[in-house]
């Protein structure tokens, strides 16, 4: 009997290949092992539970039971797996032995939360997945004032949504201005005021050093590198994600920032791939929801046999920023020159680069519908 195809995680990478498989390959045996209950959810929608006042089982899509059985997969449910043998083409888990025809980690990543001193430390919350925001959200809904470690993309949109509910909100971000890596500075100035206007405090160029009890309440004192001193109930870091590659790098599998794969999702130990926010694909990790989609289809072939190469087109990320909408396409550095128009409808930039080609652009506010004409304009290119 043949081994199945084996993935290693529930998350929408996974659940996106598998999918994908099921629409050209109904027979093909698929094996899923997670440890968390496997359950489908849309992840993007943990940035605006508080506004809708949703609890994590709000969320849910479709159980994993049911998810196992709408798309006849084998789900191992709270299944860690403890180590791969790519040589044997098995994995080990709850101490059986489990062999594979191809392997897939689709093991996603985890928040990241900077060092901080001091005796609550260890009570910082972090939300990049319904496990977590289960296990956190009562101490969420209690709380009055929330401080968040990060004012990235994440951290602005969870900012944003928290306030909206009526939560007194504080970032604290180290970078000069927010969305730092997502929108060059001329977008971020123009947030970042509506959101001091709205009662919001930033504090940029500065990061959290220590988080201590506080002695009359169930509430936090937290300090800053700067000096600054914030009575909060709640930390969340938004810092960052890294990416679970632990188990790949154990398992002798070639790991830089992430799980290096090529262009057909391959990594460098044979029949065994990877894809979403674990795989590193031309050196980057694209955490988004558009490469996964496309890494997804391609894999899906690339399993069943057939020729797959990924490329991926320029693409769009759209920040959750109800007050200030935002619209990112393509790519732009430090080096990029621009081109940008202010009116009363808000920001229209595009990016160039020295040979004068168009590689990616902003809009915002109103203008934010010229967003797909002007990824077909940059694509034409």
């Amino acid at each position: 009997m043949t081994a199945p195809i084996v993935i290693i995680g529930s998350g929408f990478a996974a659940y996106q290949l598998i999918k994908n498989i099921r629409r050209q390959d109904s027979t093909v045996a698929i094996q899923v092992f997670t440890a968390d209950d496997g359950d489908e959810y849309n992840k993007p929608d943990l940035s605006h539970v508080f506004s809708k006042q949703q609890d994590a089982d709000a969320l849910i899509l479709l159980s994993g039971a049911d998810f196992a059985a709408q798309y006849q997969v084998e789900l191992l449910a709270n299944t860690p797996v403890e180590r791969v043998d790519t040589q044997a083409q098995c994995l080990y888990a709850n101490g059986d032995s489990y062999a594979y025809s191809k392997l897939v980690f689709a093991t996603g990543a985890s928040a990241f939360i900077p060092p901080v001193k001091g005796d609550c430390a260890a009570k910082i919350v972090t939300l990049n997945s319904l496990s977590e925001y289960r296990r956190s959200q009562l101490e969420i809904k209690q709380a009055d004032r929330i401080l968040i470690m990060g004012g990235g993309l994440i951290g602005v949109e969870l900012a944003m949504d928290l306030q909206t509910s009526g939560k007194e909100v504080i970032v604290v971000e180290p970078n000069s201005r927010l969305l730092a890596n997502v929108a060059p500075d001329f977008v971020s100035l123009k947030l970042e005021q509506p959101l001091r206007d709205g009662g919001m405090t930033l504090e940029l160029n500065d990061y959290v050093t220590t988080i201590e009890s506080f002695a009359a309440e169930q509430a936090f004192v937290v300090s800053t590198k700067a000096g600054k001193v914030f009575d909060v109930d709640c930390v969340i870091s938004a810092a960052g994600l890294r990416p679970n590659t632990l188990l790949a790098l154990q398992a002798g599998i070639e790991v830089k920032h992430g799980i290096v794969v090529d262009a057909q999702l391959k990594t460098s130990a044979n029949n065994v791939y990877a894809l979403g926010d674990c795989a590193e694909i031309n050196g980057r990790v694209m955490a988004y929801l558009q490469p996964i989609i496309l890494s997804a289809n391609a894999l899906a072939k690339q399993l069943l046999g057939q020729l797959s190469q990924l490329s991926f087109p320029p693409m769009m990320v759209k920040v959750k920023t109800p007050t200030y909408p935002i619209q990112v396409g393509g790519r732009f550095n430090t080096d990029s020159s621009w081109r940008v128009a202010f009116d009363k409808h808000g920001v229209t930039a595009e990016a160039f680069d020295d040979q004068n080609n168009m590689t990616g652009f902003v809009v915002t506010d109103e203008n934010a519908k010229q967003a797909f004409s002007l990824l077909r304009k940059m694509s034409a290119r």
